[in-house]
């Protein structure tokens, strides 16, 4: 009995993953797939079913040195390697190398049956000879209805189904099976989803006229796992997918400082500029300068040996280049360093989540010290104040994490301290750029509504913009704003 309770409980053992290489999936599912299991991807049309079950085989080859199978129901072997071609991946060097092996079964009847009855005794043996012959850890199997078409006994399909299930996980595979989405159920026969011991959904969404993709993980058994909808990508690099439950209020808060790029400006905040990893708002109406700000942020980090990033909502890069050029601000030098890329794009070419989904691997892949958005008011032309903000935050989670310092700006309609976004509760730093009338003559002002744990100026300050840059002057005495 006493030895009964000094004796140490056995822990249980952890489920083994296997890194799919994706970016961001394993951080929603916790470390990969589960190990020697089977996984359902399930999906519609064009939803990217076929693209992650060979992500999957292709990464595991080249990043994990575990070989694949892929036995494609729908799809030759030269049609696989074409399309995967244009996301930069040579599926013939791999095959080549006896690292994927491709399959493709033109499913018949009397291919896959025994006398009798139809069962998948065949399929089984062909898989077995395809999976010894590399020695394959992982297996596709594309698609799943193609096997059962046109067979009307449910009965059968369920068995073959339990089966199929059965007979990968007793051969320690760990597959992916892709699955045509059902209209009531998961998928069209209602069972894979309940047999599988991971359940993976993809989706291609349309709403006002913009399209998104995004995944979820419906099951995950013995394992956490992100429960969000998550937006991803399908591009030249492949798939990618924003792990936001990934992000959050556990970033570092940095005590260094960095210069704004305009002496005066630093002045006013304490005369050491913003601190590294905050989020800065530039807010003011049309032509008081913002634009002009975010360019002398850039311009200064890029000196320093920095790199920044600048996304543009508004005007070209071209544009951009030329209209800071008038200010003794040659960017483009920055940009044939290295040191300085220009994103632009109308929000309109896609919805918020690809946006977000596109900027943060465009950072994730650049590596950048500064980050500037220019304008964020541009897009709610494609959602809600409310999703904005929300797509800010995740923003700018991500960025305090990579301890990135980023500069927003945004427009305002009017004098009032307000945005149009409503996120100026998220910002550290909060710069406020407006008109006013002095004798008859309109002149810029700047001022600072907030900076967060450091010393600041609150008095309004002129300032103006020359062709040797930005200059913020002394304190204006006696001014009326410019409605």
């Amino acid at each position: 009995m006493a030895r009964a309770q000094t004796r140490k409980r056995e822990r249980p053992a952890e489920l083994l993953k296997t890194p799919t290489g994706i970016s961001g999936l394993d951080n929603i599912t916790d470390g990969g797939l589960p190990r020697g299991r089977t996984t359902l991807v399930a999906g519609g049309a064009g939803s990217g079913k076929t693209l992650f079950g060979m992500e999957f085989l292709i990464r595991g080859a080249e990043k994990y040195g575990e070989t694949g199978v892929a036995m494609t129901f729908e799809e030759t072997a030269e049609e696989i390697s074409a399309n995967l071609a244009s996301l930069g991946h040579n599926v013939e060097k791999l095959v080549r190398e006896k690292k994927l092996y491709i399959d493709y079964v033109h499913v018949e009847r009397r291919q896959i049956e025994e006398t009798g009855e139809y069962d998948l005794e065949g399929l089984f043996i062909r898989l077995d000879h395809a999976i010894k012959s590399i020695g394959a850890k992982r297996v596709l199997l594309d698609t799943i209805e193609v096997l059962f078409s046109g067979l009307q006994n449910e009965a059968i399909v369920r068995s073959e189904l339990r089966r199929l299930f059965r007979w990968l996980k007793d051969h320690q595979v760990t597959a992916v099976i892709t699955a045509e989405a059902g209209d009531d159920m998961l998928t069209r026969h209602g069972l894979e989803e309940y047999v599988a011991d991971c359940v993976i959904i993809l989706d291609h969404r349309v709403n006002e006229q913009i399209s998104t993709r995004r995944i979820r993980v419906v099951k995950y058994r013995g394992s956490t796992h992100g429960t969000n909808e998550y937006p991803f990508l399908l591009n030249e690099s492949g798939m990618s997918v924003v792990p936001i439950t990934a992000l959050g209020l556990n970033h570092k808060a940095s005590s260094d400082r960095v210069s704004s790029g305009i002496s005066g400006l630093d002045e006013m905040l304490g005369r050491k500029g913003f601190f590294r990893a905050s989020s800065v708002l530039i807010t003011g109406t049309a032509g008081t300068g913002k634009s002009s700000v975010a360019a002398s942020f850039v311009s200064a980090a890029c000196a320093r040996g920095e790199r920044a990033l600048y996304f543009a909502f508004e005007e070209s890069e071209s544009q951009i280049l030329r209209n800071m050029h008038s200010l003794g601000m040659p960017l483009e030098r920055w940009i044939k360093k290295g040191m300085l890329q220009i994103h632009a794009q109308r929000p309109t070419t896609m919805g918020l989540e690809n946006h977000l989904a596109t900027m943060c691997k465009t950072i994730e892949d650049y590596r950048p010290s500064i980050v500037v958005v220019d304008p964020i008011t541009n897009l709610i032309s494609v959602g809600t104040s409310i999703s904005v903000k929300s797509m800010l935050t995740r923003l700018i989670d991500l960025l305090k994490t990579h301890q990135i310092t980023a500069l927003f700006t945004n427009l305002s309609m009017s004098g009032e301290q307000i945005t149009s976004t409503e996120i100026s509760s998220l910002m550290d730093a909060w710069i406020s750029l407006s008109e006013i009338e002095i004798d008859g003559v309109r002149e810029r002002i700047v001022y600072v509504l907030k900076a967060r744990g450091m010393a600041h100026s609150n008095r309004v300050h002129r300032f103006t913009i020359t062709d040797k840059g930005i200059s913020i002057e002394n304190e204006v005495q006696g001014q009326r704003r410019v409605s």
